[in-house]
């Protein structure tokens, strides 16, 4: 955020950015006002401010100090001292050369987030900045100033930077870039085609309802299983029901040992899920959006055990035996547990990675 724009004009527009999803703000003077308007992360040179920053002055100019020897800048020590103290680090750089860029790789072996800058942007700088540093724990945040650049920066070498920072001007510029970054961020997943070969009753356990604050459509659900790697598309709880309303918001998920897929192409287990974590809608062609658990509910109810085979794998999970529990065939249409027989088609997804602690990893694990 400019420091010469007006704190009246300044709240309107961070007011339309905390409504359409950005969490963060620049800012190097008004950040009492903004945390008034919402619970943002403020980026300043303020000793206490959510994320310190480094490499720019109170004009809103870089000042990261150059010198033949990269690692003697006194930005660069500024930096090392705030991350000792235990503070989150910021570094501002402007790209105007080879050496800016040599730098920005330097700062992001010791910075958690770099803001890149370019006075003459083009993709290639961008390339070999996020190719240097793709192994490095730190998150890259390009200078954009209207979605076009945002889309870009997002896409390059199809890693892309971790998000995008502008200088907000009006509200539509907001909405278009929040928008675009929201779309961008969508994971997807291959739908496979499970052959049901079994399903049987198997007496009760404590299942999980996943009450969400999205409302589900018809063709919505999430990905959940006994297995990390093979997982059935529960569908949500949006159709109607002869013996109970819609609830668009829930997904009836499964047993507390199974796994529920959350954003980052990472697992959770359905126990640790509580109000606030987020979690991963799919709808029927592969497609996601994260929404936030609102309550997770624990009950003891009567389970069924479904088994099924893709491409010589076998596939087990357990679902709540009861009429309003539904997965999705393979025509992309809901279908009712209840009905379920062998030879069924419904959809699932199949991962070639393990899962150590919710992660895909590339090593053997072997799940029955």
């Amino acid at each position: 955020m400019s420091p010469k724009t007006s704190w009246d004009d300044k709240k309107e527009l961070i007011t339309t950015a905390l409504e359409s999803g950005i969490d963060h703000v620049l800012d190097l003077e008004d950040s009492e006002n903004i945390r008034k308007v919402g619970n943002f992360n403020i980026i300043s040179t303020e000793e206490d401010a959510d994320v310190y920053l480094v490499g720019i002055d109170g004009e809103g100019d870089g000042t990261l100090e150059l010198k033949d020897n990269l690692n003697e800048s006194s930005d660069l020590a500024k930096a090392k001292e705030a991350k000792n103290s235990g503070k989150t680090v910021c570094a501002y750089i402007i790209i105007t050369d080879k050496l800016h860029e040599q730098l920005a790789v330097v700062l992001g072996k010791v910075v958690d987030y770099i803001i890149l800058v370019g006075t003459d942007w083009t993709v290639i700088p961008l390339e070999n900045i996020i190719a240097d540093l793709q192994k490095e724990d730190v998150k890259l945040l390009a200078a954009v100033s209207n979605a076009d650049d945002a889309q870009v920066a997002m896409e390059t070498l199809e890693v892309g930077t971790d998000g995008v920072i502008f200088e907000a001007r009006d509200f539509a510029q907001i909405k278009d870039i929040a928008g675009l970054i929201d779309e961008l961020s969508t994971e997807s997943y291959e739908l496979k085609d499970l052959t049901i070969t079994n399903v049987e009753p198997v007496g009760s356990g404590d299942r999980v309802c996943i009450d969400t604050t999205t409302m589900m459509r018809p063709g919505e659900g999430m990905l959940i299983g006994s297995y990390s790697k093979a997982m059935f598309f529960i569908h949500s709880e949006s159709l109607e029901s002869e013996y109970v309303a819609s609830r668009p918001f829930r997904v009836n998920a499964g047993p507390v040992q199974a796994y529920v897929m959350v954003p980052g192409n990472k697992t959770r287990y359905l126990s640790e899920l509580v109000t606030g974590d987020e979690v991963l809608i799919v709808d029927k062609d592969g497609k996601t959006k994260t929404s936030i658990v609102g309550r997770s509910k624990i009950e003891k109810r009567p389970l069924l055990l479904l088994e099924a085979e893709y491409d010589g794998m076998k596939i087990k999970s357990l679902v709540q035996n009861a009429e309003t529990i539904r997965l999705v065939d393979e025509n992309g249409e809901p279908i009712s547990v209840s009905n379920l027989e062998k030879g069924m088609k419904v959809k699932g997804f199949i991962d070639d990675s393990a899962r150590h602690f919710g992660m895909a990893i590339d090593e053997q694990i072997i799940e029955q």
